[in-house]
């Protein structure tokens, strides 16, 4: 089953602490592997350090969020853009979708209405990712577009559980601190 265009959320018992109470988007997924960004780690650099030009564009925070711990010095951009066939831009998910940001900036405002960069991103080998969803690491819901361009990332890990159904809620409540119980 591929997990591509849908959210990865934590289980707060995963115990893997670069993934604690993450909310991934997944990029890709084959039988060779799986590519996400996690959309809640924003960093404390500006994208307009790294990437002058863009920032007019970046959703608030407009900050360089940690993408994953996989090739921490390389850029991906999401972006919400308006038509389907903006220049450099490939879909993913309701507007949402990846950009070029080796394209001229100055073009992309013309039809980009908010972006995110990350450095780096989650990857998995084939099969790793699937294993590690049955083991119970993974919550897999669908997607809202306007997760990845949260303005509040630091409730994005409750927000997504709260909107779930069922039992998958209540993991909203989970304390930050289970020692405090």
């Amino acid at each position: 089953m591929s997990t591509k265009g849908r959210l990865l959320v934590a289980n707060p018992a995963m115990g893997d602490e670069n993934f604690d109470r993450t909310v991934i988007l997944v990029l890709e997924h084959s039988d060779e592997g799986a590519l996400g960004l996690v959309l809640n780690r924003p960093s404390t650099t500006s994208v307009g350090d790294p990437l002058p030009g863009w920032e007019g564009m970046a959703a608030a925070p407009s900050v360089v969020f940690v993408g994953g711990p996989v090739s921490p010095e390389s850029a991906i951009c999401l972006a919400r853009v308006s038509g389907e066939d903006a220049e450099g831009w490939t879909g993913l998910v309701g507007g949402l979708g990846a950009i070029d940001l080796g394209g001229d900036p100055d073009q992309a405002a013309a039809f980009v209405h908010a972006l995110r960069v990350f450095a780096g991103y989650a990857g998995w080998t084939g099969g790793q990712l699937e294993a590690e969803i049955e083991a119970g690491g993974w919550f897999v819901v669908e997607a809202d577009p306007a997760d990845a361009m949260t303005t509040d990332p630091q409730t994005l890990w409750r927000d997504v559980l709260r909107r779930q159904r069922g039992p998958l809620r209540l993991f909203a409540d989970y304390p930050d601190d289970v020692s405090t119980n």
